[in-house]
């Protein structure tokens, strides 16, 4: 086992991982750039190590500085979090050639994973269901009229190399190829410097399905059901839950069974997602995140299971402790994602915490790096808090996420806490019945 683990990342993230490692009897090293140097995560880990100025390419993003970190302070291994390194394929790479172990899947597995267009090919021979799109990179407008309409409009341009909603662009019909196929490369080569784009065809009511999968990187792999990510604004989660409203128990051990025999196959090592549009019963493979997800305690919650504790027991090649005749699930789980914005432009809202006081109580958790008098800094992500409620069914635990939210208070800078009070009281949210489109829909109309 490691004696001392350095954590690549920031915020709540962090946090958890110190956590971990603190009840493994194993000692932390927290990496922090010149505006987080009063961080919770700072002040929680056993050492701490300045690695540049606040803009994150040159702190959390800098490779050599992490590295440096590392050798200074004698870690063995780095967790990533999510975000930033977590899926650079280049940083584990030199981490390997440093005799670093990365707390995580194979550079060979991140870089296959990475690009959509390859990723899409290995799964569809993995015996993965993929939405139906081009068999590869679209070089020329030309190419992208043909394909679309072969397909049949609406269809949607992606950037190989895109995540975060970023380089994506909706076509409607034949008047709108041209612009969306134009604007999606654009955005890619500014996003991602690759400006490579495929088409898919565009589903008109799907939900947003992942697959939680865990592999020991030796051929054994479980999965631990299903989370329903389909509440998004530009794509983005703002409310996850497991399990689905959607999937029943034959739906979820079958794919949940597809899953885990492809990442077994591949020999992949430690968490993963594997990421769906699922309507009309059908699922369609859109992306695997080979990394922890943001929304990983509602599974933690369901399961009952550490997921970070068992990334670092496969990274130390001691193996997992999951069985997947022991993975079932219990009960159901909700998370909010807090972001420091207001309402309702979701306009960052960085500032100083006047009074913060975190829920508590059976079944609820709240992941935070929040204290009094903190000051979030606006050079990250937004994202300041994770609320997470579990009961024994749904609507128990639509009654825990309100009473939470009751409990919440952040003081001193905007929040997004109101919106899940609104959506609370919404039919379709009390019975499940939404798709990925539904929350943009109701926002424009509540505008």
């Amino acid at each position: 086992m490691f004696s001392k683990i350095l954590i690549a990342n920031r915020g709540e993230i962090a946090l958890r991982v110190i956590r971990a490692c603190r009840e493994m009897g194993i000692a932390s090293v927290a990496v922090h750039s010149t505006a987080d140097a009063d961080a919770m995560h700072v002040r929680m880990a056993d050492e701490s190590v300045c690695i540049g100025p606040p803009p994150g390419t040159e702190s959390y993003l800098s490779i050599p500085s992490i590295v440096s970190a590392c050798e200074i302070t004698g870690a063995e291994a780095i967790h990533p979090g999510y975000g930033f390194l977590s899926e650079n394929a280049a940083f584990v790479q030199v981490l390997e050639d440093h005799g670093i172990t990365f707390i995580g899947p194979s550079s060979d597995h991140i870089r296959l994973m990475g690009d959509k267009i390859t990723a899409k090919d290995t799964m569809k021979k993995l015996g993965v269901p993929c939405v139906p799109g081009s068999d590869g990179g679209v070089a020329t407008i030309e190419d992208a009229r043909q394909i679309a309409d072969d397909m049949g409009y609406p269809v949607i341009v992606k950037a190989t190399a895109g995540g975060g909603g970023r380089g994506m662009k909706l076509a409607k019909s034949a008047t709108e190829i041209d612009t969306a196929f134009s604007s999606a490369r654009s955005e890619a080569k500014a996003a991602f410097g690759n400006d490579e784009v495929y088409i898919e065809k565009y589903l008109q009511k799907p939900r947003h399905i992942e697959i939680q999968v865990f592999g020991d990187g030796k051929g054994q792999a479980v999965h631990l059901g299903e989370r329903d990510c389909s509440l998004q604004r530009r794509h983005q989660k703002v409310l996850e839950e497991a399990p689905s409203p959607a999937i029943d128990a034959e739906t979820r051990a079958r794919i949940g069974k597809t899953c885990a025999d492809a990442v077994a196959e591949m020999g992949y090592s430690g968490a993963g997602t594997i990421e769906f549009l699922y309507e009309d019963g059908t699922f369609y493979f859109i992306e695997m995140n080979t990394r922890l997800q943001v929304e990983h305690p509602v599974t933690e919650a369901v399961f009952g299971v550490d997921l970070v504790r068992e990334q670092i027991m496969v990274a130390a090649g001691m193996g997992m402790s999951m069985q997947q005749q022991d993975l079932v699930p219990n009960g159901h789980a909700i998370e909010c994602r807090i972001n420091a914005e207001k309402l309702p432009e979701f306009r960052p809202s960085p500032g100083k915490i006047a009074a913060y006081h975190a829920p508590g109580g059976l079944g609820v958790r709240m992941d935070s790096a929040l204290y009094q008098g903190y000051s979030i800094p606006p050079y990250y992500d937004s994202l300041i808090g994770k609320l997470i409620v579990h009961a024994p069914d749904r609507p128990a635990a639509l009654a825990r996420l309100r009473r939470a939210l009751d409990e919440l208070i952040v003081d001193g800078v905007e929040t997004t806490a109101p919106l899940f009070y609104a959506l609370l009281e919404e039919k379709d949210i009390q019975n499940g019945n939404y798709t990925i489109h539904w929350l943009e829909r109701w926002l424009e109309q509540s505008a």
